[in-house]
């Protein structure tokens, strides 16, 4: 063994092990029981509600996510990379379709998620893959204004507020009415079609977004 080298059996140590077939399911069902609690109980309910959900113990748990902040982050994470592998599955759709596409199939996303949507744009931790989502949900945007299936003078911030407005209207009815986001998905993408009159108002800033959704988080 040279210098500064490792013993066998250790060179590959600081890779992360995989998970156990066991260890990986009960980490798939506390990951599914949170969404589920959060979405039925609000970001107030317990580790203990979403363990006994998972059917597994509240050390089980924490062997897995060391606290409730790093469960809520890991349920983030995994909407951002669905979010990221939707728009991309959209990209294919010709004819300046794959807008309507992402709005009807990220909409569905969300309403499984309603109970950590306040934290889904604002953390930090998966900020690559929002960045990544932007970029191709731009890309659908240009390619529907290219085609004349949306108005030539709407902009991303446009598409922000219509996800806004669904998860409001999700985190609202989602427990009487689970699938009223969808009407009013269509209304919403009714309004960006293609018009002769113009809108009258200019379009919020990326900045405006940006501050209104972190004040939002912090109340």
């Amino acid at each position: 063994m040279t210098e500064g080298s490792l013993p066998d059996g250790h060179a590959a140590s600081s890779a992360p092990r995989p998970l156990r077939r066991d260890a990986a399911e009960n980490r798939r069902r506390l990951l599914d029981a949170a969404r589920t609690v959060f979405a039925e109980r609000g970001m107030d309910a317990g580790v203990e509600d979403v363990a006994r959900t998972a059917g597994v113990g509240v050390g089980t748990l924490y062997r897995r996510f060391p606290t409730k902040d790093a469960l809520v982050a890991e349920l983030v994470h995994e909407f951002m990379e669905n979010a990221v592998s939707l728009a991309r599955d959209a990209g294919s759709v010709s004819g300046g379709g794959g807008l309507e596409q992402l709005v009807f199939a990220l909409g569905e996303v969300q309403a499984e998620n309603r109970g950590c949507l306040a934290r889904i744009w604002t953390d930090e931790a998966s900020s690559a893959l929002r960045d990544e989502y932007r970029r191709l949900s731009a890309a659908l945007l240009a390619d529907a204004r290219r085609h004349g299936t949306i108005r030539s003078d709407a902009v991303a911030t446009d598409l922000d507020l219509v996800f806004w407005s669904l998860r409001g209207i999700i985190e609202t009815t989602g427990d009487s009415a689970p699938v009223a986001w969808r009407r009013q998905a269509a209304i919403l993408l009714a309004g960006l079609r293609p018009s002769s009159h113009p809108l009258g108002v200019a379009p919020i800033s990326e900045a405006v977004v940006a501050r209104t959704r972190e004040s939002s988080l912090s109340t």
